[in-house]
């Protein structure tokens, strides 16, 4: 793993209990950052927290801190609270890694529980808009920012059976794009990835003949691995990158035509 220089960042990951949110967690401590993590699962939370509080110094660099919340991301109150304690821990938050996410099961649109539908809308896109609303005006008043947003493929190509969860990251691709112009000029750069699917908790969720459909549609033949995601969002999170930002990247094996 190559190390970024994130000595002194602050990172908030949503969702980063797990997955594909950990895996990055990891990365950017690794790299010299320092780690919030907000989950709604207390359990798997403080789980999370040993295990990279445990993780080994760099040789060229120290590793960051790791603190948590618990934070249920559709409630306005509990992100800015949660915001709020953030930066009174640790003076800043310099990246916010969009990560957390459902995917409501799946089934047909006319068949789909509107109650369901509307969760996976409010996770899935209110949840960034929430945290979004947040921080950026922080990293405004640091004249510095990165922002990644984990949409997926599905968001692109809309797939069969899952229509809530398409069209939630669909509009999380509009979100990243949307907000990037409006800081563009103001040192803070917001930038989505469109994972294909990754074998993770989430696909306790899901139907086994949506996950083969998933597979099928991969032309390498094999589901993304979390760090490998973390590679790239470790990326964009960073210095190195200075004039992505609106942009879309894909994490798809192939499978993203456009």
């Amino acid at each position: 793993m190559h190390p970024l220089n994130m000595q002194g960042r602050v990172a908030v990951i949503t969702g980063g209990a797990q997955g594909i949110g950990y895996a990055s967690a990891a990365r950017m401590l690794a790299s010299g950052a320092s780690v919030v993590l907000w989950d709604i699962d207390a359990e798997r939370l403080a789980q999370a927290v040993q295990t990279l509080s445990a993780m080994p110094e760099t040789q060229d660099r120290a590793r960051g801190r790791v603190t948590a919340g618990v934070v249920e991301l559709t409630d306005e109150a509990s992100v800015q609270a949660a915001t709020a304690a953030a930066i009174e821990t640790h003076g800043r938050i310099d990246i916010l890694v969009n990560n957390a996410g459902i995917t409501g099961g799946n089934g047909s649109t006319w068949e789909l529980d509107p109650a369901v539908w509307r969760r996976v809308l409010e996770v899935n896109l209110v949840g960034p808009y929430l945290t979004c609303r947040a921080i950026v005006p922080q990293m405004l008043r640091q004249a510095y920012g990165r922002i990644v947003n984990i949409a997926s493929i599905a968001g692109k190509e809309g797939n069969p059976n899952a229509s809530h969860y398409s069209a939630s990251k669909a509009g999380l691709i509009g979100l990243t794009k949307s907000l990037a112009k409006e800081v563009a000029t103001r040192g803070v750069l917001v930038n989505a990835v469109t994972p294909a699917a990754a074998k993770t908790a989430i696909f306790d969720s899901m139907k086994q003949e949506h996950i083969d459909f998933m597979l099928s549609k991969i032309p390498m033949g094999r589901f993304l691995q979390v760090d490998e995601a973390a590679s790239m969002i470790g990326w964009l999170a960073s210095e190195e990158c200075a004039f992505s930002t609106g942009a879309v990247f894909d994490l798809s094996g192939g499978r993203a035509t456009y």
